[in-house]
């Protein structure tokens, strides 16, 4: 009842963030189909019914829950990688941060994989502009190594992108089955220097031990930041 009373006083945007909150941990619990909204009303503190003034139903939660997300790996990574000199270091980055994801987040990509992403309108929706942007990281660093010289002309940013992504699903498939586990790494390292190696101009020298060391530690000192902060 405690938890009631206080939950009447929050904002809108609050209430919200609460439920949402309490739907990820619901969810994390008890996979897409187990989900249900009485007990993410429980966990939040509010009755059944004031979710439905916030959310139409089940599957908008998901949605809003999946692109939360997706806005918290973009901003999340938005510094680090602006500060990341090379594409190839770049694409290093964007790789490794993907794998971390899924790994962390194995709820998560299957919602997306499995149960959103197929859905008849998820082109119109405002998950697939989410993916696009996070995506198009690819792109725009592809593009950016071309008019720097790092890669050749002829190269297609979008099949990169393609490449790259269909790459890490395929590869990390299995885990979301619960039928093995990988390295972020390790895996991070064998697909950059397998797409690198069809991109790079052959004159493109990289002093990729360095580099990757320095991104490394950005991403350590990132990380205890975020640890001190929570």
């Amino acid at each position: 009842m405690t938890t009631k009373r206080r939950a009447n006083r929050l904002s809108p945007e609050e209430r919200t963030a609460g439920i949402l909150h309490a739907a990820r941990a619901v969810f994390a619990e008890r996979g897409f189909n187990d989900t249900v909204m009485s007990e993410i009303a429980e966990r939040a503190g509010v009755v059944e019914g004031s979710i439905y003034r916030y959310f139409r139903n089940k599957r908008d939660l998901m949605f809003r829950m999946a692109e939360n997300w997706f806005e918290e790996m973009i901003e999340g990574d938005e510094n680090t990688l602006g500060a990341i000199s090379g594409t190839r270091n770049r694409l290093r980055f964007i790789i490794h941060q993907h794998l971390r994801s899924i790994h962390d987040h194995p709820d998560l990509s299957r919602l997306v994989f499995q149960h959103l992403r197929p859905e008849a309108d998820y082109r119109e929706t405002k998950l697939f502009a989410l993916n696009r942007e996070y995506t198009e990281r690819v792109i725009d660093a592809i593009n950016a190594g071309i008019l720097s010289g790092e890669v050749r002309q002829d190269v297609s940013a979008a099949l990169v992108r393609d490449v790259v992504f269909g790459c890490i699903e395929h590869r990390t498939w299995a885990f979301l089955r619960d039928e093995g586990d990988f390295d972020v790494g390790s895996l991070s390292d064998e697909i950059v220097a397998l797409v690198w190696h069809g991109l790079a101009k052959q004159s493109v020298q990289d002093d990729i031990g360095g580099s990757l060391h320095r991104i490394e530690n950005l991403l350590q000192n990132r990380d205890q930041s975020t640890s001190r902060k929570t």
